[in-house]
């Protein structure tokens, strides 16, 4: 077929143009009789075409190419069989242009009993019931959960016994489960194979698989993670398959990076910034032992961004607890709705991450000028106005993460909490310490398919001196992360329920709530409230509360939902934002 062919194909299918049009004899197929699944399921299972759904306001024209014709009848008889429907009859009558399936379900299998022992593991992962109609492969999948949660929990010697005795006659089925945990598992003696200019101390610090824990596949995938993320290997191959008396060596065989430069360059569009273009070249494995440099730059009308970035992992060992190293230089000018802050900055730091924790230790030097876009005070609650001028700050700061969620791309379970700390001095005359923290919390529970999700922020600037801060120091809030009836840092100290300043506040509060439902497939609806308090005073609670509602939808891609979101103020609807992201905000 030559390309422009192919190209008038491609055209035709995707305009919903019909079948008849086309090369390839085919049918118009209707079923007569069905109960238990819709149209479109059958469709599914027989390849059935159907109309593009770009072409939505055409009349639906269900097609079926004559060549899997023969193929109908044991193609959906086996169907119906792994849907519980042994006794389905099917009939069907074809003229030169239309083809109709006449279906008799019968009666279903259907489950009368369900033997097991008392365990909370099969009572949990068996995922039919008595009544229910028998469906193979749900049975299947109770086994593969039954094991994989087995393994989860280090039970590596179980013995799982499954039987699904059937009586066709009588429809029924019985299920009968019989297990023996065995005794707890643990990893064994570690080697490394492939490592050239990579250390084998680097490598084990990002091991968790390690001899004498007890066994886990969390602990293998999490192994398996923590080693790619040192973007120095092309392959990773972690081989837990041989067991002495319950105890699993671990073997992994590494291949490095051949390609170590990584340049990448774009456009795009940020609800934070707007239009904006960005470039980064990175090298990895830079000099051996997994270190990494980071050369990035990104400009926008309202911001542009410079930065050098250097990892060093496993810099030294504390208590056989493995620190490693990064350091920050760069560049920014960010606009924000009442000032300009330009900022040279330079930071290192130290960091230790396991499992669930992640703390980072470092100090920080900043070199800030704000130039101010609108100096004027006009509420008489607001004693001030856009500090203006030049700061030079250094500041000792500490962050602290700890990530009991079950998925950081998409979590359905879990919590999440953190602080950060930063205690700085301006080198000014008129200078004040100040003290800069923030706490936030997270909480995710799925019911069945239904998401809730809360998340809760609280921080506080407390200095000596107002003049001595750079208004950016202080808090702001709107967008994804906070309240989405505003975008990115628009909202400053709150005058009214619908009013807010350019002023950055010392207190800061948010609260936000959100529902997520699956729509379709990998479509899901969201709702949600954000409440959001911003004082003027240094532990000042008190006040008004901006609050807002929104809808949302969520589109779900290997690297993280695609989240799309309108927020209305409650109290003027009229005041509202667009923002989307990829990756969750809980």
């Amino acid at each position: 077929m030559n390309v422009f062919l192919k190209i008038v194909l491609l055209l035709c299918v995707t305009l919903g143009v019909s079948a008849d049009v086309l090369s390839f004899p085919t049918h118009k197929i209707h079923f007569e009789g069905e109960k238990h699944f819709s149209n479109e399921r059958l469709e599914e299972v027989l390849s059935v075409e159907t109309n593009s759904f770009l072409a939505f306001w055409k009349k639906e024209n269900p097609r079926i190419k004559d060549k899997l014709i023969p193929t109908l009848n044991e193609t959906l008889k086996s169907f119906y069989r792994s849907e519980g429907f042994y006794d389905m009859q099917l009939n069907m009558e074809q003229n030169a242009t239309d083809i109709t399936l006449y279906i008799k379900e019968n009666q279903p299998v259907r489950i009368v009993s369900i033997q097991k022992e008392k365990s909370k593991l099969l009572e949990k992962y068996i995922v039919q019931k008595k009544s229910e109609i028998f469906r193979a492969k749900a049975f299947i999948k109770s086994k593969q959960n039954i094991i994989k949660a087995l393994l989860k929990e280090g039970y590596c010697s179980y013995d799982l016994e499954t039987k699904a005795y059937v009586n066709l006659e009588k429809h029924r089925v019985d299920l009968v489960y019989k297990l023996n945990k065995g005794e707890i598992c643990h990893f064994g003696k570690l080697t490394l194979f492939g490592l050239k200019t990579i250390d084998d101390d680097v490598v084990i610090s990002r091991v968790r698989a390690l001899e004498g824990e007890r066994f886990s596949t969390d602990l293998v995938q999490e192994t398996s993670n923590t080693l790619y993320g040192l973007q120095a290997f092309d392959s990773v191959l972690i081989n837990v398959d041989r067991k002495f008396y319950n105890v699993i060596p671990v073997e992994i065989q590494f291949e490095e990076m051949k390609k170590a430069y990584h340049f990448e360059a774009g456009a795009g569009y940020d609800t934070y910034v707007g239009a904006r273009i960005h470039a980064s070249l990175s090298k990895y494995n830079f000099m051996g032992n997994a270190q990494q440099l980071h050369l990035k730059s990104s400009w926008s009308q309202k911001e542009q961004l410079l930065t050098l970035n250097y990892q060093k992992p496993n810099l030294l060992s504390i208590l056989d607890y493995s620190i490693d190293f990064g350091a920050d230089i760069g560049y920014s000018n960010l606009e924000y709705d009442g000032f300009q802050e330009e900022k040279s900055f330079i930071k290192g730091y130290l960091a230790y991450k396991n499992l669930k924790l992640n703390l980072k230790v470092g100090m920080a030097m900043e070199n800030i000028k704000i130039d101010a876009l609108d100096n004027l005070a006009t509420s008489k609650t607001l004693s001030k106005a856009v500090n203006e001028g030049v700061f030079l700050l250094a500041y000792p700061y500490i962050d602290i993460v700890y990530d009991a969620r079950d998925s950081k791309l998409n979590p359905k379970y879990g919590y999440y909490l953190s602080a950060y700390g930063e205690l700085g001095l301006s080198r000014d005359d008129d200078a004040s310490v100040y003290m800069k923290t923030l706490l936030e919390g997270r909480a995710i529970y799925t019911f069945e398919n239904l998401t809730l999700a809360t998340v809760g922020k609280v921080g506080v600037v407390e200095q000596e001196n107002a003049l001595g801060l750079p208004e950016s120091k202080l808090f702001f809030a709107g967008g994804s992360y906070s309240n989405r009836a505003y975008g990115y840092q628009e909202m400053g100290v709150i005058r009214s329920s619908t009013e807010e300043s350019i002023f950055g506040a010392s207190s800061f509060a948010n609260l936000s709530f959100e529902a997520d439902y699956p729509i379709y497939d990998s479509l899901y609806g969201a709702v949600f409230s954000d409440n959001t308090l911003l004082n003027e005073e240094a532990f000042d609670f008190s006040g008004t509360i901006i609050s807002s509602v929104g809808l949302g939808v969520r589109y779900m891609t290997p690297i993280g939902p695609f989240k799309l979101d309108v927020g209305f103020n409650v109290d003027d609807p009229s005041i509202y934002a667009i923002s989307f992201q990829i990756g969750q905000s809980f």
